[in-house]
C-alpha cells in the first residue's frame, strides 16, 4: 500500500495540480482488474484506505484518488460538492485521472470498476458510464438522475432506510436504472444508517453526536451483505472475459 502522484495525468486539463493517490495492491502477481476508490465528504481518511485495502483483498488494483488534492477539506468540500451536483469540475477530472493511470499499469486487465461512498457515491453514479461497473453507497442523487444513468454500466448500490439525508434514494435509482435496461443490484438495509459500512464511530468526532441523531455509523451486519454483493457483481461485470464493444466505461481506452 502506497501513495502515488497522479499529477501527470492532470497537468494539461482542469484537475487538481497535485492530485495524490492512494494505490492498494493485491498479493500475487497480476494482472487485475482496477477499481477507483471514491472518498466520502470528510475526505482520504483511515476508513476510506481500510474501504480500498479490502478490494485489493478482493483481487483489485484499488486507487483512492484524494479530491481534496489542492487545498485541502477545508478549502475543497464546497466546489467539490458543486461538481458532484452540477455534473462537471474539477473533481470529475481527477476521477478521470485515475482511472487513466490504472488503465496505464502493466498489471491491470483494462477492466476499471468505481467505488464510491457518500459523496463518493454520487461520483460514482455520475461518472459510472465511463466505467465498467459501478458500486455507489449511500451516493448522493444527481439531479437529473434520468440522465446520468443514461448509457450507464452494470451498478450495485446499497443504501440505508435510517439514513435520514437520502430518504427513498434506493427506490429512485433502482427505477431510473430499470428504465434505462441497466443491470443492476439495489438494495436498501433497514436496520441501517448513513456511512454503515464504515468500521469506526462517525468522524470527525468534533460532529460524533449530530452525525448520530441523523442515523450515521456502522452497521456490521448490513455492511458484510453489501460487500458480498459488490464482490459478486464486480467478480460477474469486471472479472468476466471482455468481447469487443461489451465495456460501457471504453475498456482500456483513456479518458
Amino acid at each position: 500500500m502506497t501513495d502515488i502522484d497522479l499529477s501527470e495525468y492532470t497537468r494539461d486539463g482542469d484537475g487538481s495540480r497535485r492530485l495524490r493517490g492512494y494505490l492498494a495492491r493485491p498479493d500475487g502477481e497480476g494482472p487485475w482488474p482496477g477499481v477507483v476508490v471514491l472518498h466520502e465528504v470528510f475526505g482520504v481518511d483511515e476508513e476510506m484506505r481500510r474501504h480500498t485495502d479490502r478490494l485489493a483483498g478482493l483481487g483489485y488494483l484499488a486507487l483512492l484518488p484524494d479530491l481534496y488534492s489542492d487545498g485541502g477539506m477545508l478549502r475543497c468540500v464546497a466546489r467539490t460538492m458543486r461538481a458532484v451536483s452540477t455534473g462537471h469540475g474539477r473533481a470529475f477530472t481527477d476521477i478521470s485521472a485515475a482511472r487513466s493511470w490504472l488503465l496505464a499499469q502493466p498489471d491491470c486487465t483494462g477492466r476499471i470498476g468505481v467505488v464510491g461512498f457518500c459523496m463518493g457515491g454520487g461520483f460514482a453514479i455520475a461518472a459510472a458510464p465511463e466505467f465498467d461497473a459501478a458500486a455507489p453507497n449511500y451516493g448522493l442523487m444527481p439531479p437529473d438522475l434520468a440522465a446520468a444513468v443514461r448509457g450507464t454500466c452494470p451498478t450495485v448500490a446499497s443504501y440505508a432506510a435510517r439514513d435520514r439525508m437520502l430518504r427513498g434514494a434506493a427506490s429512485r435509482l433502482e427505477r431510473a436504472l430499470n428504465a434505462e435496461g441497466v443491470p443492476n443490484d439495489v438494495k436498501e438495509y433497514p436496520a441501517a444508517g448513513h456511512s454503515f459500512m464504515n468500521v469506526g464511530p462517525a468522524r470527525p468526532a468534533a460532529l460524533r453526536v449530530v452525525l448520530r441523531a441523523m442515523g450515521t455509523g456502522p452497521h456490521p451486519e448490513s455492511a458484510a451483505d453489501a460487500w458480498r454483493r459488490i464482490e459478486a457483481f464486480f467478480g460477474e461485470h469486471l472479472r468476466a472475459q471482455r468481447t469487443d464493444g461489451d465495456s460501457c466505461g471504453g475498456g482500456g481506452v483513456p479518458l
